[in-house]
């Protein structure tokens, strides 16, 4: 299991799709498992209950998907505010499992989702403000990141097995081998 966390454009869905085909695994989305267990879209939510009803729900969700995915496997993307929540944090950290920082910066992230008017983040006149609080929370609950701006999908998902390979036989290692060739590597569940 691998959970995929960072702040919204950061491609977290479509890595997270590639890393569940590639490993054969089955694939969760937290905003989409909201979205139908609310039956409403996310802007949706925001405006009839406001963020901290859709934050406890979103907490009470991922603790759900990381109780489940934790049986069975899979890989699991995170909204991009689930960090925030103090207890999402602490079962991340209890949860043991990889959790990927896929870490992209303002900059890329506004003009890979600038025009998406599902994102009520958006319209928020604090929003630079909002990245700049949540990066050292993605930091905090990640086991390995991943810069992702100028990359495509399919490189980050292929950098991501490569550095989950590298956790899951040589644990000491990580994360300096993963800058370079490791004498103790062999080949894995991951690759």
């Amino acid at each position: 299991m691998i959970v995929l966390v960072g702040f919204m454009g950061a491609g977290k869905t479509t890595v997270g799709q590639l890393l569940a085909a590639k490993l054969g695994v089955p694939f969760a989305d937290s905003d989409h498992v909201i979205e139908a267990r609310a039956g409403k879209p996310i802007s949706e939510i925001f405006a009839d209950d406001g963020e901290p009803a859709f934050r406890q729900l979103e907490h009470d969700v991922i603790a759900g998907l990381l109780a489940a995915m934790l049986a069975d496997g899979g890989v699991l993307a995170l909204g991009g505010g689930a960090a925030a929540h103090a207890g999402t944090r602490a079962n991340l950290r209890a949860s043991g499992v990889p959790v990927a920082y896929l870490k992209v910066s303002y900059a890329e992230a506004l003009k890979r989702v600038g025009g998406d008017q599902g994102r009520p983040m958006l319209a928020r006149p604090d929003l630079a403000e909002r990245y700049a609080q949540r990066d050292p929370l993605y930091a905090a609950v990640a086991t390995l990141t991943v810069d992702v701006d100028g990359r495509s999908q399919a490189d980050i998902a292929a950098d991501l097995l490569a550095q989950l390979e590298l956790q899951e036989l040589h644990p000491a290692c990580v994360p300096p081998c993963h800058r370079g060739p490791c004498s103790k590597r062999t080949p894995g569940r991951w690759g």
